[in-house]
């Protein structure tokens, strides 16, 4: 079984008054009262009494939304932490709404021993202020020669197993951690690409980067290993997470899969729902990322995958990097971006409020999808469910980058972007872990 680690905070005594619940998983969508005793909701229901010992927060003009669950976040431990630890990345995911994070292994060292596992573990124990779990290594060293100990990681709590940052290159290998993991209840998280299309690149291929004269990355890549990884789960009957896809042929693949009945679930990243290549224009290093950004019918098509449920996570790829590693000219640059302390609201802004997608199927993307990916307990405001839920101010505006961030690295696609969408309140496994509800930056950290 997946573990997780938190924190030990206080667990949380308090009484939303008057808010808009929204919960389309569960179907709740009223304005009342929500009263947490003891980490857990107790009372949904109007004029609800408080009691002495119970903290009291305005809802008025407020939304409380399930927590949000995000299956891929790097959080830079053990060995980079300079750039991000449990510590930071937790408050940073608690400031944007989630309540459960899991963590990649392409870590230094990397995590593909129990002994590396545990010791994540135990830091996140010590720092984390909201619940995260570690995926494990499908090879060891990530290096795609042999497999790792795949019952021994998943017996000690690995929440998966994914060579991120790397594809596995040798379908002989994949296949076997396929045969290996099917027993283990658990799924392989799959980068896919094809390194001998992408060799060199640093930018999508098309119009911007023949103008720009830089590396051109196709898309191609990407296909060609989703098609061929979906064939390998789809002979071994195995689950599968398709990671970060960015193109309008990974779509396609995927949704032929799933008429297959080939149990494949996949994530697309809010940078490349709401951004093209041509972001990259401006030569500034936090829009490199991988898989890079794409076509404007690219988008389009992850837009109309996430709609069809074709797409069932969004999943932030949250990847911090130091200043020094992205001030530098384009092709020098490190790959990935940031987002957890901006997805809800540049999705709002860009998805939402267009009427591009509803408000309920980013929701459904960003909780329901991922925990029925990952086996996790999915936030729901629910009488009787520990409480994982954030107060937000839909309609607040604020201008990424004007204030800190929670996070150790500043590396955004969406500096200097105007959002609406303010989490003021995050309650994550019954304890709080971001409180802006006085109007200043105080969180539990």
């Amino acid at each position: 079984m997946t573990r997780l680690a938190q924190r030990n905070l206080p667990a949380a005594d308090v009484l939303i008054r008057g808010a808009h619940l929204y919960d389309p998983v569960e179907g709740v969508d009223r304005t009342a009262d929500l009263l947490v005793r003891s980490g857990r909701i107790v009372q949904i229901g109007e004029g609800l009494d408080a009691p002495p010992d119970v903290r009291v927060v305005s809802g008025a003009h407020r939304t409380v939304l399930p927590g949000l669950v995000d299956p891929h976040v790097h959080l830079r431990v053990p060995g980079q932490e300079h750039k991000e630890d449990c510590a930071s990345g937790s408050a940073a995911a608690a400031a944007g709404g989630y309540t459960t994070i899991l963590s990649m292994p392409n870590t230094d060292p990397v995590i593909d021993s129990g002994t590396t596992l545990e010791a994540a573990l135990e830091r996140a124990a010590e720092g984390a202020v909201i619940p995260v779990g570690f995926l494990a290594a499908i090879s060891v060293g990530r290096a795609g020669e042999s497999l790792t100990e795949m019952r021994d990681l998943a017996a000690r709590g690995a929440a998966g197993f994914t060579d991120d940052g790397s594809p596995v290159e040798s379908p002989r290998l994949l296949r076997r951690a396929l045969q290996y993991v099917r027993p283990l209840g658990l799924p392989l998280a799959l980068h896919e690409e094809e390194p001998s299309l992408t060799r060199g690149g640093h930018m999508h291929e098309g119009a911007v980067s023949a103008t720009l004269g830089l590396g051109a990355w196709p898309s191609i890549a990407e296909t060609l290993m989703v098609a061929r990884d979906i064939r390998l789960a789809e002979l071994e009957d195995a689950r599968i997470h398709l990671q970060h896809l960015s193109s309008r042929g990974s779509v396609e693949e995927v949704a032929r899969g799933r008429e297959r009945g080939v149990r494949v679930s996949s994530e697309a990243s809010p940078h490349h729902l709401t951004l093209t290549d041509a972001a990259v224009r401006s030569l500034d290093g936090n829009v490199k990322m991988n898989p890079p950004l794409g076509s404007e019918d690219d988008r389009q098509a992850l837009i109309e995958g996430l709609r069809s449920g074709v797409i069932d996570c969004i999943a932030t790829d949250h990847a911090p990097h130091a200043l020094h590693e992205k001030e530098v000219p384009f092709e020098a640059a490190a790959f990935g971006v940031t987002g957890l302390e901006t997805a809800l609201p540049i999705l709002l802004e860009e998805l939402v409020e267009p009427g591009l997608v509803p408000l309920a199927t980013i929701l459904r993307a960003m909780t329901e999808g991922p925990c029925s990916a990952f086996d996790l307990e999915r936030p729901a405001l629910r009488v009787g469910a520990a409480a994982n839920l954030a107060l937000w101010d839909l309609a607040a505006p604020w201008t990424v980058g004007d204030a800190p961030f929670k996070s150790r690295s500043a590396n955004s696609c969406f500096l200097g972007r105007r959002v609406r969408g303010r989490c003021l309140l995050t309650i994550a496994a019954g304890r709080i872990a971001h409180d802006e509800t006085d109007r200043k930056a105080v969180s539990a950290v």
